[in-house]
């Protein structure tokens, strides 16, 4: 067994694994007919997994029940190994984060960094998301620590009620998600692969071809998509507060203060996974990496014996090397 099958292979109190779980699931799907597989078992209205899922179905004979258990809960260890497993198999140049909302200091992770307390400094979200990302900080950011304004309305810092969202007052509730006003006034980023908390979001910056992967893997988790709030401005919040909200993966497009102040480069998007689904969504990201395809499946298909330019032919020909192949 490899290293990464050991790490998924976590028992829970019942004896039974997470892969073992989801085997016999699929096992109970197929004896009562139903020809359903992992997607349909983690389809959008079982995959919150309350307690139990219960699926009937009816013959003319009779009529079949089975019951099956929620699947034991994601452990750090999972969420830290998917976060080695995401970076390494979709060489991602920067790392996947966590971010954790937190109801008080209290929660603040052992060894993070406050900006002011510990440096008399101040950032942006798209920077902390940075430190994370680029350096591998554990960063915790109250309301003294931020130094850009739409956080500390959107994240409910701040009783600004009259104050638009980074989309304007449009009326449309997407490009205005707002954290209940003093729930949450903390918040804490690290990189997912070392991160000593359990994440509300992964969130990870990535370029047209991970994004690809990451939505076949993605949809193939019950059928989803990931969704875009697509606005110039406000990626630190469409990227927080609309997954955490509403329970959907977004995918965001940085805004400027991310380029100028955080580094983003020009081919780089944001896309965000809410804890509801991170479930379903590791286990799909096993079975691709286990049966393919591959991250690296998709390349470009190189063309042997393309056509030579004419000089090309008469050097060749002049090396006595092979010529251009005649179709008969």
């Amino acid at each position: 067994m490899s290293e990464q099958d050991k790490e998924q292979e976590v028992v829970t109190s019942g004896g039974m694994s997470r892969r073992e779980f989801l085997k016999a699931a699929g096992a109970a799907g197929a004896a009562v007919g139903l020809g359903v597989g992992l997607s349909g078992l983690l389809a959008p209205e079982a995959s919150a997994w309350p307690g139990s899922a219960a699926t009937t179905t009816t013959t003319p004979q009779a009529t079949t029940t089975t019951t099956t258990a929620a699947p034991p809960p994601v452990t750090l260890t999972e969420y830290n190994q998917l976060g080695l497993d995401l970076e390494s198999h979709l060489y991602m140049k920067t790392y996947p984060i966590g971010i954790k909302l937190l109801k008080s200091e209290a929660e603040i992770p052992e060894g993070a960094f406050r900006p002011k307390k510990d440096k008399n400094e101040h950032y942006g979200m798209c920077q902390v998301f940075a430190l994370a990302r680029r350096q591998g900080q554990t960063v915790a950011m109250f309301k003294e620590d931020h130094w850009c304004f739409q956080p500390l309305i959107s994240y409910g810092l701040i009783d600004e009620e009259e104050l638009g969202g980074p989309g304007g007052n449009t009326g449309d509730s997407t490009y205005d998600r707002r954290l209940p006003v003093g729930k949450y006034p903390g918040i804490v980023v690290a990189p997912l692969k070392n991160a000593t908390f359990t994440p509300d979001l992964l969130m990870m910056y990535v370029d047209a071809h991970q994004l690809r992967h990451l939505s076949m893997i993605y949809k193939s988790a019950g059928g989803r998509h990931f969704v875009g709030v697509i606005d110039p401005i406000g990626s630190c919040v469409y990227s927080v507060t609309n997954p955490f909200l509403d329970g959907i993966s977004t995918l965001v497009v940085p805004d400027p203060g991310d380029y100028e102040r955080a580094g983003a480069e020009p081919h780089e998007m944001i896309v965000t996974i809410p804890a509801q689904v991170l479930p379903a969504f590791m286990e799909s990201f096993n079975t691709y990496n286990t049966r393919g395809p591959k991250f690296r499946q998709f390349a470009l298909s190189m063309q042997p014996d393309f056509p030579q330019p004419q000089f090309y032919q008469d050097m060749f020909k002049a090396w006595g090397l092979d010529g251009p192949k005649v179709c008969i």
